[in-house]
């Protein structure tokens, strides 16, 4: 039905709060078991995308794909120097169907917003779709996932020269000078994603909290990360060591919106109620009247009340945090594109849980976690965004 069906699939799956269990579940194989082209075409569109010579470069390419998603699908091969690699190719020309499809959207969400205006504040469909827009438009252009490995790398050694020291944490080395928009080489990782590890149930409870130390103290502490760390998008070996794929897409979360959320879950996991319900209110617009916080605090310790001390498979994070969400817009708070990353980020987490280790009590695991991150907080760190590469057109599949 299209690539923007897909996209949005694909965070339909993160909201059980929505859809039945077992229709997000059947939704997440959307990560990565795309449709695939077969190896006559895909022999034809290597010919037609790929820099001049690029086969030539090769002592092995093998047409069959070892994995396909959404947009990309990837291939084995083997460089003449030795190195083994992986390439992964566009298949095919989504810009104009993608864009079109963007467009009858954008129409029903202007006639969806004019009849119920306070959908607006809750989510930001309009926003949403903007996000959708600027990280799939980055995907379609493989460039991106080379600046952003190397702008996640440079992350990562601002985090550890700041004291916070990440050590299971790869990035794939990329071959710039074989690449193009629609063509990626890459180093070839010899481990299993972590939706594999989640279907073989070999995703550890020590893997899940060091997944969440990670990629929290990118979102919390520096508020630029990976845009879509579902669990197809990072693999992990056998020493326990992460590596990040698909790594085009950076987000960005705004300082007052980070700290917001982050000291919402700080004081929620130690039991501190009041001051996370207050916490969020540094999202609001304007200060609410007293009536309206009195009003926004009695529903939010109803929401909460016998919340603590709950597993994911009792309450859910994604649907506590989507009835937050509600709650929170009635004292003038906005959810918008800016809040949705992180959010998203956390529905990532919170399925991988569910999904590997559903008798845990994911608010109180993170406690330590977030102490952590409250240091890197206070250090205001930052790291400039890799400028975004703006030349789909010239450079898209005829």
């Amino acid at each position: 039905m299209g690539l923007l069906t897909v996209k949005l699939c694909q965070l339909l799956a993160l909201r059980p709060d929505i859809l039945p269990t077992e229709k997000c579940v059947q939704l997440q194989k959307l990560y990565q078991d795309g449709v695939h082209l077969p190896p006559e075409d895909t022999q034809n569109l290597l010919e037609k995308v790929s820099p001049k010579g690029f086969q030539e470069n090769f002592t092995s390419l093998d047409m069959h794909p070892i994995a396909s998603a959404s947009i990309g699908q990837v291939h084995a091969g083997q460089l003449k120097n030795g190195d083994k690699v992986v390439i992964k190719i566009i298949k095919t020309d989504y810009l104009k169907t993608f864009q079109r499809d963007l467009r009858r959207m954008r129409r029903w969400i202007k006639i969806g917003l004019l009849l119920y205006p306070p959908l607006r504040r809750v989510g930001n469909p309009m926003g949403l779709l903007d996000h959708i827009e600027d990280y799939t438009m980055r995907e379609l252009d493989l460039r991106n996932e080379i600046k952003g490995c190397a702008f996640l790398e440079k992350s990562l050694k601002i985090l550890n020269d700041s004291g916070f020291v990440i050590s299971k944490l790869n990035f794939p080395k990329m071959y710039p000078e074989l690449s193009n928009a629609n063509v990626l080489v890459m180093e070839r990782i010899h481990a299993p994603t972590i939706q594999t590890h989640l279907e073989q149930k070999t995703f550890l409870w020590k893997d899940m909290l060091e997944l969440f130390r990670i990629h929290g103290a990118f979102m919390f502490g520096l508020g630029r990360f990976h845009g879509d760390l579902h669990p197809g998008n990072s693999m992990l070996d056998k020493n326990g060591t992460f590596t990040f794929i698909d790594n085009g897409a950076i987000c960005e979360s705004p300082k007052n919106v980070r700290e917001s959320l982050f000291r919402f879950f700080y004081f929620l996991a130690n039991g501190k109620l009041e001051d996370a319900y207050s916490s969020l209110l540094g999202m609001a617009k304007k200060e609410p009247d007293e009536q309206t916080k009195k009003e926004y605090f009695e529903a939010m310790h109803k929401l909460y009340n016998g919340f603590s001390g709950k597993s994911v498979s009792e309450i859910s994070l994604t649907q506590q945090m989507m009835k937050t969400v509600k709650t929170a817009v009635l004292a003038g708070c906005e959810f918008g594109e800016e809040s949705f990353p992180i959010i998203r980020s956390l529905m990532y987490l919170d399925g991988m849980v569910l999904k590997g280790h559903p008798t845990v009590d994911l608010i109180s695991s993170m406690k330590p976690y977030l102490e952590e991150f409250s240091k890197i907080v206070e250090l205001n760190l930052d790291v400039d965004e890799p400028k975004k590469n703006k030349s789909f057109k010239s450079n898209r599949i005829a």
